[in-house]
């Protein structure tokens, strides 16, 4: 097997063209990408990413070019696993999550997108392969917007083909909420997947509270209602709001999903491979919420996830929102009767616009 030759790491801030606002992170202007490309001694690449709301990227991009190359630098690309655990251990002291899994997770994704390109097989066909059709939802960030402009957003989601959405909710009123879930249910109609998205902003007891105002609304899910850390009030809030709860972006490893499934304090776990550890957690996540007769859904990196979803006979929906990222890879995610498709292309198949990133160089 060809060795690790080079590591050559990226840091891009991309501008949105609408600043974006949830519950807890405020407004968003920008996110940064930050990038990683593993060439093995064949001269064969791979290409991974992460990305930040806007700070932090310069400490994971530090981490990429500097912490990481020493500790795989000359191993066998195709040991994923191996170089996994020896990245996470060699950072674990300092690490343990934050910017240390963040470089990690974009370390695995490449080392995952070289593998499938040398073995000539799209990513989702690598991971076992289950349906390259993965049913999709739009993730809107849209607290802010009066109810007619998140009327407006929504439809311009279904006009794009999509067929499940989601909307932030966590205003400082519970009211304010409650009648913006009951306009969108009312455009939707009742059989319309529709979920809600708090973004951290209560207590246990005001999510609970929030759940069951939104209960007559036939919410798909209600998502991270409270503070990742509290597993034991998002059980709480199972127990007795009414509605499926949806967590898990804020968790950055499995053993953190561990002890979310394994209290029932999780309906949907939602593992983002740009934080949870890469593919090679993603999965064994998505594995353990099978163990537990539980449907795995995604936040963010869409263009990733989608293979990892295709390959998930538990898998739910994908969430797509690209912070602008579309605008500078090749292949745009491909909607069909509002399922995403899995890209046949060998590896993940995202070809970025270099050329185009570097004028946004930070």
């Amino acid at each position: 097997m060809p060795h690790i030759a080079t590591i050559e790491t990226g840091l891009y801030r991309i501008p949105l063209p609408v600043t974006l606002s949830d519950s807890t992170h405020g407004e968003i202007a920008a996110f940064e990408l930050i990038t990683c490309r593993i060439r093995d001694a064949d001269g064969a690449e791979g290409v991974g990413y992460t990305y930040t709301v806007g700070r932090n990227g310069g400490a994971v991009a530090d981490i990429l070019g500097r912490e990481i190359p020493p500790l795989v630098q000359g191993r066998e690309a195709d040991d994923t696993e191996a170089i996994w655990h020896h990245v996470w251990w060699g950072l674990h002291y300092g690490g343990r999550g934050g910017p240390s899994v963040l470089a990690l997770s974009a370390l695995d994704i490449a080392l995952w997108d070289l593998k499938a390109r040398r073995a000539k097989l799209p990513l989702y066909q690598l991971l076992g392969g289950f349906d390259a059709r993965v049913p999709c939802y739009a993730g809107g960030i849209d607290l802010d917007l009066s109810v007619e402009a998140l009327l407006e957003q929504t439809d311009g989601n279904l006009a794009k083909g999509f067929r499940a959405i989601k909307m932030k909710v966590g205003r400082p009123d519970l009211k304010s909420d409650v009648a913006r879930v009951a306009a969108m249910r009312k455009h939707l109609g009742d059989s319309f997947p529709l979920m809600a998205d708090a973004n951290m902003k209560w207590t246990v007891e005001e999510a609970i509270r929030a759940a069951r105002a939104f209960v007559p609304y036939d919410l798909t899910w209600l998502e991270e209602p409270i503070i990742p850390d509290d597993v034991a009030g998002h059980a709480r809030i199972m127990q007795a709001g009414g509605v499926p709860i949806a967590a898990g972006e804020n968790l950055r490893s499995l053993w953190e999903f561990k002890n979310y499934i394994a209290t029932g304090a999780v309906s949907y776990p939602e593992p983002d491979v740009t934080n949870c550890g890469g593919v090679s957690a993603f999965m064994k996540i998505a594995r353990l919420a099978e163990a537990f007769n539980l449907p795995v859904t995604s936040h963010g990196a869409h263009d990733i996830t989608v293979h990892l979803l295709a390959a998930c006979p538990n898998r739910s929906y994908l969430e797509a929102h690209g912070f602008g990222l579309d605008k500078y890879i090749e292949h745009p995610l491909v909607l069909q009767d509002g399922m995403a498709l899995a890209p046949e292309r060998p590896g993940h198949g995202i070809g970025f616009d270099w050329k185009g990133l570097t004028k946004l160089a930070a």
